[in-house]
């Protein structure tokens, strides 16, 4: 590594005790122009920044928002799904160098010592807690009670918690028994209410109300893998199969922009958001990984081009679009009337605003487009002084509508660092691959990986 990447990574951290108002002190210094080396360190050490600087402060995990323009809005709201994601960053700022690994274990322990602690709906964490108490915060009125997909994506941070943690030290083994503990404890069959399929919610007040039946192809794949994982509370191969796969109909044989789409949700005829692709591979690994129904490092990397060649041909003509800026997926949203809001940006739901964490987050499958994405990001002279923010580029903003909303997601900020050192070095991949019960889990549902060996 570069001197001046040195000089970059180890510059301290300021702590700020949850505060998301802006200091100067914490925006990095970095030269006029960057190595890619150093922008990839410097987009990874940004990310870092909303999950150690702006961490929630008494579990130390993540605040499900931080609004630059509103500091003080919900500073003590955890987001589940968004803390796995943040375990997994975490892992990445130790490995780089970003934190002191002794004080990360600590803040680690203290996170994980809170989950054991916070409410639970047969083994799953809801959607939202309550940083102080570890009470559920309802996600909705009927939505008050254990979440599935985000104790997936939990759990998929807890297990690479545990693979790296495992060997270690004293203190570090006992970290890594925690995080096997409290995966291990999510009752992963109960959520197919004795069916073939998983269902996202039940609340011990409206039980199964909801009803939301997890079907492909979306983000939920990894709910499927780890409950095949799971060596307490397995779901049965069928669900995946029957539930998930659709008995087969989740394979599509349309394309889009002449390159093949792989898999549909439910039969429409578009690509979804790019977190689909990124959410359920920030520990699985798509490189040669193939079941029945799909090859997944084509499933995953067609959907990044396709989305790359959408924004590029611009259907609907907004202003600014092009190969260096572009990138849809959920985030926030500008409103009609110019308000922040919040919607799943797609080619069939194409507001004119880019989401950074699309193409961020895509490093993987299509690192030339995403690296122009990143120096636009940080380098663009009419946009970066504008876009980046204390923890790198905000969530979202419209060249079209010349709007940038000051804020931030856990779960768009939680995929950054992640997948971008996936693409770097399979980090996390590595880790999460070589579990033993995620191999026998994926083996049952038929998966072979020739990038693991099974």
């Amino acid at each position: 590594m570069k001197n001046i990447a040195k000089m970059i990574i180890l510059l301290p951290f300021l702590l700020l005790f949850g505060s998301c108002s802006k200091d100067s002190s914490t925006q990095t210094q970095e030269p006029t122009v960057l190595t890619d080396e150093e922008i990839l360190n410097l987009a990874q050490k940004d990310a870092l920044k909303y999950f150690w600087d702006y961490a929630e402060t008494n579990s130390k995990l993540a605040r499900e928002r931080c609004h630059i323009d509103e500091p003080s809005v919900d500073e003590n709201l955890v987001a589940t799904g968004g803390s796995g994601f943040g375990l997994m960053t975490i892992l990445v700022g130790i490995e780089r160098g970003f934190v002191p690994r002794g004080e990360a274990v600590t803040r680690l322990n203290t996170a994980l010592t809170f989950l054991e602690n916070a409410d639970r709906f047969h083994g799953a964490w809801p959607h939202w807690l309550n940083g102080v108490n570890g009470n559920v915060v309802p996600f909705g009125t009927v939505d008050n009670g254990g979440d599935i997909v985000e104790t997936s994506f939990l759990c998929q941070g807890l297990i690479c918690v545990r693979e790296y943690f495992k060997n270690g030290t004293p203190e570090e083994q006992a970290l890594a028994l925690k995080a096997d503990n409290l995966w291990k404890g999510v009752d992963w069959n109960w959520y197919t209410k004795g069916e073939n399929a998983m269902y996202w919610h039940w609340s011990p007040e409206y039980e199964w109300q909801i009803n939301f039946k997890l079907e492909g192809y979306n983000e939920c794949l990894i709910t499927y893998i780890m409950g095949a994982a799971s060596p307490t509370h397995p779901i049965p191969s069928a669900a995946y199969h029957e539930g998930w796969a659709r008995n087969g109909n989740i394979v599509s044989a349309s394309t889009s922009f002449n390159i093949p789409r792989v898999f549909s949700y439910n039969g429409t005829s578009t690509v979804g958001p790019m977190f689909w692709s990124h959410y359920s591979y920030m520990g699985l690994d798509p490189r040669g990984l193939t079941d029945q129904y799909a090859n997944y490092w084509t499933l995953t990397q067609n959907h990044t081009k396709i989305m790359n060649a959408y924004c590029i041909a611009n259907p609907l003509s907004w202003n600014g679009y092009s190969d260096e800026c572009w990138g849809l997926t959920a985030s926030y949203s500008r409103n009609a009337n110019g308000t922040t809001g919040y919607s799943a940006h797609q080619p069939n739901n194409d507001r004119g605003v880019i989401s950074p964490t699309a193409a961020l987050s895509s490093f993987p499958y299509t690192p030339e487009e995403s690296m122009k994405a990143l120096r636009f990001f940080y380098e663009n002279e009419n946009w970066k002084d504008r876009l980046i923010g204390v923890a790198g580029p905000y969530d979202a903003f419209s060249p079209h509508h010349d709007w940038v909303t000051k804020r931030y997601l856990a779960i768009d900020q939680g995929t950054i660092a992640p997948m971008i050192e996936n693409h770097r070095t399979g980090f996390l991949w590595n880790l999460f691959m070589q579990a033993p019960e995620i191999q026998t889990g994926l083996q049952n549902l038929g998966f072979t990986s020739t990038q693991h060996g099974f």
